[in-house]
């Protein structure tokens, strides 16, 4: 019998109001401004807070749903399996179902089959690619230059000639006409037609239930720099493009919905990554019944993800496994169904059994020795998830709205509101990595000094579909990493015929030349030049006739404020212009030091990137 005595373990303590937590922030901030100091102003548009309590949450109408009830905020099952998905390039079949059987041994549970280029006869390609691949226990995913129609209809010959239950079957096409004139701004038929030719595609595969032949791509957004609430609202209103369309034309709306697939990127911004999905599958759920479903289960939204280029490097590439782990970690604590882990250096050369291997590691790890397909949703009810999904929600909610009140995406795509806007957070994003107010490790903060990798940058790339070629009738959306402007910068010094050298002259005060001389060597190795660093130096002069006689071409004085009143004209007329003069820091006699003719100075607030290209540019690479 329980021991009635017993009381809960904190009811001794009295409870802390928010008055109070504010009350004691404010002291410790010691007159600092709270909301410069501890609110965070996200790329959505959105303020975040740094702590959040149960009275946060009490405008937020959804909590007392269920996994797998409506409106599915909390996953459309009851559990949190996924499927481990890796893409295989099907071009040569017998190849790819060798690799195919080979990866389905080592824990893969999904295969993505790309054909990159076109097919002659989809039947014969399957029979080859297929072939000892038990299809009513793996998922099975296909991506085609051309014919998906044909592909389609292939496949469930295939199914109805090998006797699978067709109930059993998971699969999907990736058809998505719309993410193609998205992407290249060129579509292989008119615009008017590209419904039509969904439309075909489903009525194709309307005899396997798990088969999705309707793609909705919000990855390309994300990968072209876009915020996580413009990818997941121009996503829903594609989504809604491809529902409103169908359903004029005749297809009902749960055979339409339930034919659908969302692949979305998952990027480094854990928190948010994980309430992107949460929002996701509520504001399609809400979609979706908006169009009176015959049942409620069509307003599931099938989510596969994969892990972002955005983000990734070809400098210091291991550190993508990192990256890729965390994204990961969003994708399936979020309750994606599906997900693949792009190997670490996918970006820049066709990977190998070893990256291969490890991506796939990545995602047994977390189900095997994390359990992480145990509990599902395991973020719900947390103050801050259940408020970034909240705030993510409203906002997509909002942006989606503004996008069919211009007539639906295609209309807005036309018009080149959706290219603006993702352009206009990507132009932000990629100022932040110039200046670094968001940092990318080993690229443009703490790059690997002595680090090579022009020789290992192929022209082979990972398999993926081309899509049309033609007439451009739209502004594409470009996709591009925010890596790409340093990488050309320190792959253009890593081909000059010597690197430049930067000397770095130490001098004075000790801690100030320490930490001067150690952000200035960040600084100047994120364009890969060579960096001499020193202990210090008697006087600058000395300093100065050091660095001639190591060849440097560029020189930079460290030292403290006020030393620098009389030390930097002296290094400046000891060096006589013949080499690169630069002061490290923002001394407040800059404006001195300038009129005398010195004119470049590094620190903090530089734009990193335009200053090392302007060096570049000088130093002739």
């Amino acid at each position: 019998m329980a021991d009635k005595t017993k009381k809960p373990l904190l009811s001794e303590f009295p409870g802390i109001t928010t008055e109070q937590w504010m009350e004691k922030i404010t002291a410790d901030l010691k007159g600092a401004d709270f909301e410069k100091k501890l609110v965070w102003r996200t790329n959505e548009g959105f303020n975040v807070r740094p702590f959040y309590r149960s009275e946060d949450l009490d405008s937020v109408k959804y909590l007392d749903s269920l996994p797998g009830e409506f409106p599915y905020i909390r996953g459309t099952k009851k559990d949190n399996d996924w499927f481990v998905r890796q893409d295989i390039c099907a071009d040569d079949a017998k190849a790819a179902n060798e690799k195919a059987i080979d990866v389905l041994s080592k824990g893969v549970t999904s295969l993505g089959f790309c054909f990159c280029a076109a097919v002659d006869n989809y039947e014969t390609a399957l029979e080859t690619l297929l072939k000892d691949i038990v299809l009513d226990a793996v998922e099975v995913n296909f991506a085609a230059q051309k014919g998906s129609k044909e592909l389609t209809e292939a496949f469930v010959a295939y199914l109805k000639k090998n006797n699978y239950d067709l109930a059993k079957v998971k699969a999907s096409v990736n058809c998505d006409p719309i993410g193609c004139l998205t992407k290249t701004g060129k579509s292989c038929y008119p615009v008017e037609e590209l419904v039509d030719r969904a439309k075909a595609i489903i009525e194709a595969g309307n005899a396997v239930a798990g088969l999705r032949t309707i793609s909705v791509n919000g990855r390309l957004f994300n990968n072209a720099g876009s915020s996580i609430v413009q990818e997941l609202a121009f996503a829903l209103s594609m989504g809604n493009e491809y529902l409103a369309q169908l359903t004029e034309k005749g297809v009902s709306v749960d055979d339409a919905a339930s034919a659908m697939k969302f692949n979305f990127a998952v990027g480094g911004n854990y928190f948010m990554e994980i309430a992107k999905l949460r929002a996701a599958r509520m504001l399609w759920a809400t979609i979706v019944k908006s169009y009176n479903p015959a049942t409620e289960d069509a307003s599931k939204m099938a989510i596969h993800c994969e892990t972002s280029q955005w983000n990734k490097t070809v400098f210091d590439p291991y550190v993508n496994m990192l990256r890729t782990q965390t994204e990961a970690m969003s994708a399936t604590i979020g309750g994606a169904d599906s997900l693949t882990v792009q190997p670490f250096d996918s970006i820049y050369k066709k990977s190998e059994a070893f990256s291969e291997r490890i991506a796939r590691n990545q995602q047994l790890l977390l189900k095997e020795e994390s359990h992480f397909d145990k509990v599902t949703d395991p973020s719900a009810g947390s103050y801050y998830i259940e408020n970034l999904t909240n705030s993510i929600a409203q906002q997509a909610w909002d942006l989606f709205v503004t996008t069919e009140d211009k007539g639906g995406y295609l209309a807005a795509l036309k018009e080149g509101f959706v290219q603006a806007t993702v352009k206009e957070t990507a132009d932000k994003r990629k100022k932040a990595i110039a200046t670094r107010r968001e940092n990318l490790l080993g690229t443009n903060q703490f790059p690997n000094f002595t680090e090579k990798v022009a020789d290992a940058i192929t022209k082979e790339t990972s398999c993926g579909t081309s899509c049309c070629s033609g007439e451009t009738i739209v502004e594409p959306i470009v996709a591009f990493r925010g890596a790409e402007e340093f990488e050309t910068l320190r792959l253009a010094t890593e081909k000059a015929p010597k690197a430049p050298k930067v000397f770095m002259l130490t001098y004075g005060n000790l801690a100030m030349r320490l930490a001067r001389s150690q952000f200035s060597c960040n600084f100047f190795a994120c364009a890969g030049y060579q960096v001499i660093d020193n202990n210090g130096f008697a006087t600058v002069e000395e300093g100065v006739e050091a660095a001639k006689a190591a060849g440097a071409d560029i020189i930079v004085l460290c030292s403290s404020d006020d030393e620098y009143t009389e030390a930097a004209p002296a290094a400046y007329k000891a060096i006589n212009g013949e080499a690169i003069f630069v002061v490290a820091g923002a001394p407040a006699c800059a404006d001195e030091l300038k009129a005398k003719g010195i004119t470049n100075f590094i620190n903090v607030r530089s734009n990193v990137l335009e200053t090392l290209q302007g060096f570049s540019k000088e130093l002739g690479l």
